[in-house]
């Protein structure tokens, strides 16, 4: 028996404002929509266009206040090609919220306060 990784869900609370988001930061496109025939959620999975890996993004449409992400431990890691392109273009969008120059890393956060990490291309 083998498994093998397929998607990871978050919760967002504005559906277009997270859509737009993961689009201009990270150029995540639709790859597939599921809504509920009494409209009460919508799911909306994003690729990259390089790995079968999904993000499923969650939407319920009852739900009103921020979601707790606790200690917010958590996180996606994206690799970029261009590090310090993307890191211009993270901070030019406002949305880079911690740096880690020793490690080479640094941190994003999504309109909902989901960290996504982005990592050079180690070759």
């Amino acid at each position: 028996m083998t498994f093998r990784f397929d998607h990871n869900s978050i919760n967002v609370r504005d559906l277009t404002k997270s859509l737009n988001f993961y689009r201009d930061a990270l150029g995540l496109v639709e790859t597939r929509r599921k809504e509920a025939a009494d409209k009460s959620f919508v799911l909306v999975f994003l690729g990259d266009s390089k790995t079968s890996h999904k993000l499923e993004l969650t939407w319920l449409r009852d739900r009103t206040e921020p979601y707790n992400l606790g200690d917010n431990e958590f996180h996606l890691a994206f690799v970029s090609d261009n590090f310090a392109a993307a890191f211009d273009h993270h901070k030019e969008m406002g949305c880079v919220c911690y740096e880690n120059p020793a490690m080479g890393i640094y941190f994003i956060e999504d309109p909902d306060g989901y960290w996504l990490e982005i990592l050079p291309e180690r070759k």
